[in-house]
C-alpha cells in the first residue's frame, strides 16, 4: 500500500507538467484501442459563429480606407450593373492591368441581388457584396483555426480566433473589395489546408490567390507551396496546382478577351508593367522602409511585435512549431522583407499576411510558460506559474486596443459614408441633376451611393493635378474602349473637371 500511495504522491505532483496536453502521456491518453490518434480540437459552430458575426459587423460598418478600392472595383462593378460607373486607366483596352474575371465573380452576387434591389436601392447591392466577402473570410478562417486546434491544441486556436475576430487589420481587410483581400482569403485557407495535410488542395488554392486574386502574392504561397510538394505524392500535387493555374488563366483570358475586346491577359500585363519595365508605380506615392511596421504596429498594436519573435520561440522554447507551423507563418518575414525594398507602398499590400501575423503572436503568447518549464522538476517554478497567468491578461490587453482602435476609426472616419447616404433624401431637385465634387473626390465611396435622380458625377478643379478617373464612355465602347484622354504618367486630362457651369436649368449638388 504505501508504494501505490508513494505513486500516486508522485503523478499527482508531476500533473501541473502534463496539463497542456501535449506531453506523451497526454497523447497516449487520446489514443483509441486500435493504436490511432483521436482528433480533438474546436469544433466547427464555434469559429463560424464568432467570426460569422464579427464580418456582418465589418459589411455593415467598414470603412472605404483606400480610393483604389472604389475606382478600381466598385465602379467597374457598378458599370457591369448598371452601364455608369467611373473608369481608370488601368482599365483602357490600351493597358488592360486589372482582372475583369475577379469583377464577375464578385457579380455571382451583385447580379441577383440588383434584380431583387433594382437601380432605386443600390446601396443595397454595395453592402450585398460585402457580406458576401465577409462569408468568404468566415469560411477561410474558419478552417484556419479548427486545422491549429487539430495539430496543436485548443488553446492557440482560440488565441488565433480571438484576434482574427478583434484585431483591426483582420476587421477592415476582411470586406475590402481588394484583390489583395482576396489574396488574404487564399493564404488562410491554403495555410489550412497545409497543416491538416491536404496539400494538393493547399497548393490548388494557393494558384487560385495568385491567379483571380493578386498575382504579385505569390512569394506569400511560396513556403507552403514548395513543402506541399516535398510532402505530398508530388506528381499529384503538381498536377492539381498546373491544372487548376491553366484552368483560371484560361477563364481569366476569356473574360478579359469578352470585356477589352481584343485577346490580352491582364495578369500577364499588370506583372509586365511593375516587373519587367515601364511601370512607375512611384508616380503615387513613396514611403520610407518602416512605412510597412509604422502601419502594421498601428493595425495589431503588441500582436505584431509578439510575431517578429516568432521565429526565435519556434526554434527554442515551443520546437514543436517547427517546422509545420513556421512554414506557415514565414511569408510574414518574406512578405515585409520585399514589400519593404519596393518604394511604392500602400497599406493594403500587408492584406495577404494579416492573418499569419495573428497565429504568429499567438503561439508565442500561448509559448510564455515554457521559457520557464523545466522538464525535470517535479512542480512548476513560481515564474511558470506567472507566466501562464500573463497569457490571458496580454491577450486581452492586445484585443482592448485592437478594439478601442476598430471604434474611433469607424466613429472618426465614416463621414463620407454617412453623407452619401442622405443624398436618397433630396430627391425634389429634379431628375437630370448633377453632383460636383471638390478636393474630396479620393473619398467618394462609389456610384453605388449615388440615387438615380443624380444623372452624372463630376469633378471640380481644385488645384490637383494627378490623373483623375473619367466616365465610362459607351459612345467609345465602354470597356472596350481605350479613350486618349489617360495616360500612365498620372498627368491630369484638360477634360476631367467640369466646366463653368453653362446649362442654368441644371441644379448642381456640391460636396
Amino acid at each position: 500500500m504505501s508504494i501505490s500511495s508513494a505513486r500516486q504522491r508522485r503523478s499527482t505532483a508531476a500533473s501541473p507538467l502534463t496539463d497542456d496536453g501535449y506531453s506523451k502521456e497526454a497523447k497516449e491518453r487520446r489514443r483509441r484501442t486500435d493504436g490511432e490518434e483521436v482528433e480533438e480540437g474546436i469544433r466547427w459552430f464555434l469559429p463560424f459563429l464568432a467570426l460569422g458575426l464579427l464580418r456582418h459587423m465589418s459589411a455593415s460598418s467598414n470603412l472605404i480606407h483606400d480610393c483604389d478600392e472604389v475606382f478600381n472595383y466598385w465602379e467597374p462593378l457598378h458599370f457591369l450593373l448598371y452601364r455608369s460607373g467611373f473608369q481608370t486607366w488601368e482599365y483602357s483596352s490600351d493597358h488592360a492591368l486589372r482582372s475583369y474575371l475577379y469583377l464577375f465573380i464578385h457579380g455571382l452576387v451583385a447580379g441577383p441581388a440588383s434584380s431583387i434591389f433594382g437601380s432605386e436601392h443600390k446601396v443595397r447591392v454595395f453592402y450585398a457584396v460585402r457580406i458576401f466577402l465577409g462569408l468568404l473570410s468566415t469560411i477561410t478562417e474558419t478552417v484556419l483555426v479548427v486545422a491549429l486546434s487539430r495539430r496543436y491544441g485548443k488553446r492557440l486556436a482560440c488565441y488565433v480566433l480571438a484576434m482574427l475576430c478583434l484585431t483591426s487589420g483582420c476587421f477592415f481587410a476582411s470586406t475590402s473589395f481588394l484583390p489583395s483581400s482576396f489574396s488574404m482569403y487564399a493564404v488562410t485557407l491554403s495555410s489550412a489546408l497545409f497543416l491538416l495535410e491536404k496539400y494538393a488542395c493547399a497548393v490548388s488554392v494557393a494558384a487560385a490567390g495568385v491567379i483571380l486574386g493578386w498575382p504579385f502574392s505569390i512569394l506569400v504561397f511560396l513556403p507552403v507551396t514548395v513543402y506541399s510538394l516535398l510532402r505530398g505524392h508530388f506528381k499529384r500535387v503538381f498536377l492539381s496546382g498546373l491544372l487548376t493555374s491553366l484552368c483560371l488563366l484560361v477563364l481569366s483570358v476569356v473574360a478579359d478577351y469578352y470585356s477589352y475586346g481584343r485577346w490580352t491577359s491582364s495578369v500577364f500585363n499588370l506583372l509586365k508593367y511593375n516587373v519587367l519595365g515601364g511601370g512607375e508605380s512611384h508616380l503615387y506615392g513613396t514611403e520610407g522602409a518602416s512605412f510597412y511596421f509604422r502601419n502594421a504596429f498601428n493595425n495589431f498594436n503588441f500582436a505584431f511585435v509578439l510575431a517578429l519573435l516568432f521565429v526565435g520561440v519556434a526554434l527554442s522554447a515551443r520546437k514543436k512549431y517547427a517546422p509545420d507551423l513556421l512554414i506557415v507563418v514565414s511569408p510574414v518575414y518574406i512578405w515585409l522583407a520585399f514589400m519593404s525594398l519596393q518604394a511604392h507602398k500602400e497599406e493594403r499590400f500587408l492584406y495577404p499576411i494579416y492573418p499569419l501575423i495573428c497565429v504568429a503572436a499567438a503561439s508565442v503568447i500561448d509559448s510564455f510558460p515554457y521559457f520557464f518549464h523545466d522538464k525535470y522538476a517535479n512542480e512548476q517554478s513560481i515564474f511558470e506559474k506567472i507566466a501562464k497567468g500573463l497569457r490571458p491578461l496580454i491577450l486581452g490587453f492586445i484585443l482592448c486596443t485592437s478594439h478601442s482602435r476598430t471604434f474611433s476609426m469607424l466613429n472618426g472616419y465614416g463621414a463620407p459614408l454617412q453623407i452619401y447616404q442622405h443624398l436618397e433624401y433630396h430627391e425634389d431637385t429634379g431628375p437630370g441633376s448633377i453632383l460636383c465634387v471638390g478636393s474630396e473626390w479620393h473619398r467618394y465611396p462609389s456610384s453605388f451611393f449615388v440615387p438615380s435622380y443624380i444623372s452624372e458625377v463630376r469633378w471640380i478643379d481644385d488645384g490637383f493635378r494627378g490623373l483623375l478617373p473619367f466616365p465610362f464612355n459607351e459612345t467609345l465602347g465602354g470597356t472596350t474602349a481605350a479613350p486618349s484622354y489617360f495616360n500612365t504618367k498620372n498627368k491630369a486630362s484638360d477634360k476631367q473637371y467640369v466646366l463653368p457651369f453653362p446649362r442654368s436649368s441644371t441644379t448642381y449638388l456640391f460636396l
